[in-house]
């Protein structure tokens, strides 16, 4: 995580670099502003995976992971997916125009993206933002940096994970749900050993029956 979030047992690029519990003394200093500026370099540089994943908060996913990731969300996607995943109810209509936008324009920053997908308007951008919420839970959608399209702040740039990442998603497609929830329960119970199947499940979104099967539970 970029910040650590309640109730999401994983460890956060903040506390790595300040030792500080944001829940008790955040502060926005040199350390933050290092922190917000790595978001949008990270990715830029193609060394991990950024976007709203977990509880739709601030998540990177290592190169080595994300194959894992993308099997088991089963998105390792090709560009002109976005019909088929529409029809398969999988993504609503706005998750679908954005993800044209992408698969037709290339990487395209905020602005820029709301107005390929006709949602420029105030209401737009509400629908916008639920969509991108969406695409990125699902990793179809990648942060790819910044880009200064007004005076104001930068604008976030957007990106498709199956063009970002090649390597990656082609590695998943060789990797079954299954044996991609195990690698990756594998890999949350080195980092916290104590979790209970429940709380796995809760974490990754995934049944009860998908828990037992990733961690070898009959």
């Amino acid at each position: 995580m970029l910040f650590p979030v309640k109730n999401v047992p994983l460890p956060s690029l903040y506390y790595a670099v300040t030792r500080r519990n944001p829940h008790i003394e955040f502060k926005w200093d040199r350390y933050s502003e290092m922190l917000w500026r790595w978001k949008s370099s990270i990715p830029q540089r193609k060394r991990a995976f950024y976007g709203k994943y977990f509880r739709g908060r601030g998540t990177f996913i290592s190169l080595k992971q994300l194959p894992y990731f993308l099997a088991t969300q089963e998105t390792a996607i090709e560009p002109d997916d976005y019909g088929k995943f529409y029809s398969a109810g999988r993504i609503t209509e706005n998750a679908r125009a954005i993800w044209e936008a992408l698969s037709t324009h290339g990487p395209l920053a905020t602005l820029e993206l709301r107005s390929v997908a006709k949602m420029d308007s105030k209401a737009g951008n509400v629908r916008f933002k639920r969509a991108m919420a969406e695409l990125q839970c699902m990793l179809i959608v990648v942060h790819l940096g910044t880009e200064q399209e007004t005076a104001a702040w930068a604008s976030g740039k957007f990106e498709l994970v199956c063009r970002a990442f090649p390597k990656e998603t082609a590695a998943a497609r060789g990797i079954t749900p299954e044996a991609a929830r195990r690698a990756v329960a594998a890999k949350f119970l080195a980092l916290c050993p104590d979790s209970p199947p429940k709380d796995i499940a809760r974490l990754f979104g995934w049944t009860k029956a998908e828990t037992m099967a990733a961690l070898g539970i009959p």
